[in-house]
């Protein structure tokens, strides 16, 4: 089977039969669109209104975000580009049409990072947290990093002579390396010598002073290359930095998953180059040589006028200065389970509810966890596992509950990019403690956030599911915007079995009562819920869609929504991400608006609304959540979950005000045109900021006995006003 990244699942369902120049006007590009998240990611970084620690973190953030987007992305675009596999993408662009366009919109998408992070650096040093990258500005404290140098640094760093007696050697991933000129005192031989920066070190040697200074390794290096070089004149010099292809080919013979992916993950290191950053003040002799001889033909190569991987920047967002830093949050612990003494069975047997994360607190799914653990009337547990962290409460809960002889199962997803290698850690710590572990299909992968608990209770058995839109993972929880969802309604229980038990066993679902999953039913289940509102307004009735998730990429659920929009079916969109559906165009998209929120939070919860015969907001309103996105990938090659939330205080919570607080935010929130331009919302007299909403204002399912029907509970009337 051929690596995903180079069939792409994501353009499997290309615009068919029509021609390029119409696929462009129906449909943006996956990747560009990406692009321009990043670019809204980046945007944050230049809000007055953040911290200023904080605005260096976004700039963080979208540092990183663009490597891995060439590490998976332009590699998998690249990989087809050199095997000639013509797939043309959803706007009809092929392979190397794209990666023209990518190559010009993250040239100048750097170059505004590097603006932004100039800018940044000059405030940071007005509020007194330097941060140096030149040799001259770091001279005030020679003595002490002199002192560093030799006694942290100087032992792990080896020059390498690059001459023909030395062939190139290998770079890492990632890898930040410097190059020198050299011209040998002596008898003034040249010489050019590579030095590699190990990545144990800090790409930032911190040094106190009246102000605290974060001086860049490659800056310490160069400030005492004398020290490095004895006897050598240095006539040139500069940093660089490769991206390498990171994405795992799985094949469908592998006959062990966990031996195939562990000699893979050592493969990924040394994929073939994708991009290299030279720093832009690197003499032209030293840059050639690099081009020839670390990157192929079809390498891109930037020059940075500024400092070379952003993403490290997150080492000077931890200094400690809370003045520059967003104020602090607590998550609240749901008030029904403490009403219960904490008996998570007890809260949700009573009725479903809703945690809201990172508002509420993630140790409620540890606690449910670790009461089924501790409890000697649960007999079984089941598990997913797609991301867990590395210090994660949740394992140790599963482990604990195999070692109490309770029935584990956990479906560890393998495939999880990037997380490959701590979940084979996870699965092997697991696996000896007694959980029987499953990692699931080989071509998919399990992305659903699944708990199901089995429970003696009276003569019979109870079971108690959790169903999450994000990770089971600790860390993420606490930034991530994320549903999970307590119930002990049987159906979901049974539903959940045969799920499992489709993971496991191959076994298929057999008319399930509540949940539609993938890649078997849900976008066909999709399109059926869109067909009602279609008919519903063709029928003279009231109807509505409005639907939130990370990206909207497949070209069936676009087209879906465009003969919704024909119909008149008004459609409000809230995609982060990804959005390849081109809203507002007349005659095509009138009725649609599409907007993405970015901010404080990320916002990675699935969930979606049909009005049902009548305007949204309105109790008879169908409400799900999901793990899934509206991708190919998620609906042909991931096993996904949707469930319908039929409780009424939690249908309130998700429609009422999770979904309406997304839709009249102001403050963080962008509209895309026609045009595939993101304009910033300007919040106007009446600013709202949905994630200081949710900090300030309890949840309606979590209150228990303290809820009382709030005034302050947005609704779309409400959000009329605002507007």
């Amino acid at each position: 089977m051929a690596r995903p990244s180079e069939t792409d699942p994501d353009i499997d369902r290309i615009a068919q039969g029509i021609s390029p120049e119409e696929a462009r006007r129906r449909y943006f590009n996956r990747e560009l669109s990406w692009l321009a998240f990043n670019k809204r990611v980046m945007e944050e970084a230049r809000n007055p209104a953040h911290p200023l620690l904080e605005r260096l973190r976004f700039l963080s953030i979208s540092g990183n975000n663009l490597d891995e987007f060439f590490m998976v992305r332009v590699a998998g675009l690249k990989g087809q580009q050199l095997q000639q596999i013509e797939h043309r993408s959803i706007d009809g662009r092929t392979p190397s049409q794209q990666l023209v366009a990518i190559e010009d919109a993250s040239n100048v998408l750097m170059v505004e990072q590097q603006a932004e992070w100039h800018r940044i650096s000059r405030e940071l040093a007005d509020a007194g947290v330097l941060v140096i990258t030149d040799v001259a500005r770091a001279e005030p404290w020679r003595e002490t990093l002199q002192a560093q140098f030799d006694e942290q640094v100087f032992m792990t760093l080896t020059p390498q002579a690059l001459d023909p007696a030395h062939p190139f050697p290998f770079i890492p991933n990632r890898g930040l390396s410097l190059v020198f000129e050299l011209v040998r005192m002596s008898d003034g031989a040249p010489i050019n010598e590579l030095v590699m920066i190990p990545s144990s070190l800090p790409r930032f040697i911190r040094v106190e002073g009246e102000f605290p200074a974060y001086v860049a390794i490659e800056t310490l290096v160069d400030m005492f290359s004398d020290r490095l070089f004895p006897g050598y004149e240095v006539r040139g010099r500069g940093s660089f930095r490769i991206i390498r292809d990171s994405d795992i080919e799985v094949e469908e013979e592998a006959e062990d998953l966990v031996r195939y992916f562990r000699s893979a993950i050592k493969r990924r290191r040394r994929g073939r180059v994708i991009r290299m950053e030279i720093d832009a003040a690197m003499p032209e002799a030293l840059s050639t040589m690099l081009s020839d001889s670390v990157v192929g033909h079809d390498a891109m190569i930037i020059e940075v006028d500024g400092l070379i991987g952003l993403a490290a920047l997150d080492q000077v967002v931890d200094e400690d200065r809370p003045d520059l830093k967003f104020d602090a949050f607590t998550p609240r612990f749901p008030e029904r389970i403490r009403e219960h003494g904490g008996d998570c069975f007890g809260a949700i047997s009573s009725k479903d509810i809703v945690v809201h994360h990172p508002y509420e607190s993630f140790d409620v799914v540890v606690s449910f966890l670790r009461q089924a653990a501790a409890d000697p009337d649960v007999v079984a547990i089941k598990q997913t596992l797609y991301r867990a962290g590395k210090q994660s409460a949740v394992i140790r809960a599963l482990i604990d509950a195999a070692e109490a002889g309770k029935s584990v199962t956990a479906v560890v997803e393998l495939k999880a990019r990037f997380d490959e290698e701590q979940n084979l850690l996870w699965a092997n710590q697991l696996e000896r403690a007694g959980v029987q572990v499953v990692y699931g299909f080989i071509e998919w992968k399990t992305h659903a956030k699944i708990s199901m608990v089995v429970r003696r209770e009276g003569s019979g058995y109870r079971t108690y599911c959790h169903f999450g839109t994000g990770n089971y993972h600790p860390v993420t929880a606490r930034i991530y915007t994320d549903i999970s969802y307590f119930t002990a309604d049987p159906r979901a229980g049974r539903d959940a079995a045969q799920l499992f038990n489709y993971i496991t066993g191959y076994v298929e679902p057999r008319e399930l009562e509540l949940i539609t999953m993938s890649p078997l039913y849900l976008r066909a289940r999709l399109c059926e819920l869109i067909d009602v509102e279609i008919a519903n307004a063709g029928a003279g009735k009231k109807s509505g869609i409005w639907a939130k998730m990370n990206s909207l990429v497949d070209r069936e659920v676009i087209d879906k929504l465009y003969e919704a929009s024909a119909a008149g079916v008004p459609i409000e969109l809230i995609v982060r991400g990804i959005c390849c559906l081109r809203p507002a165009v007349d005659g095509l998209s009138e009725t649609i608006r599409v907007k993405s929120v970015v901010g404080r939070f990320l916002e990675h919860s699935r969930m979606w609304a049909f009005g049902n015969g009548k305007a949204l907001p309105n109790d008879a309103a169908r409400v799900f959540i999901s793990s899934a996105d509206w991708m190919p990938r998620n609906f042909d090659r991931r096993v996904e979950y949707m469930i319908p939330v039929e409780n009424p205080t939690v249908h309130d919570q998700l429609l009422d005000q999770v979904l309406v607080a997304n839709l009249i935010d102001n403050e963080q929130s962008w509209r895309l045109g026609a045009d595939g331009e993101y304009a910033r919302v300007e919040p106007g007299s009446k600013p709202f900021n949905l994630h200081r909403y949710f900090m300030t204002n309890p949840s309606l399912s979590g209150r228990g006995a303290a809820l009382r029907k709030r005034k302050d509970v947005p609704t779309l009337d409400l959000a009329r006003r605002r507007l």
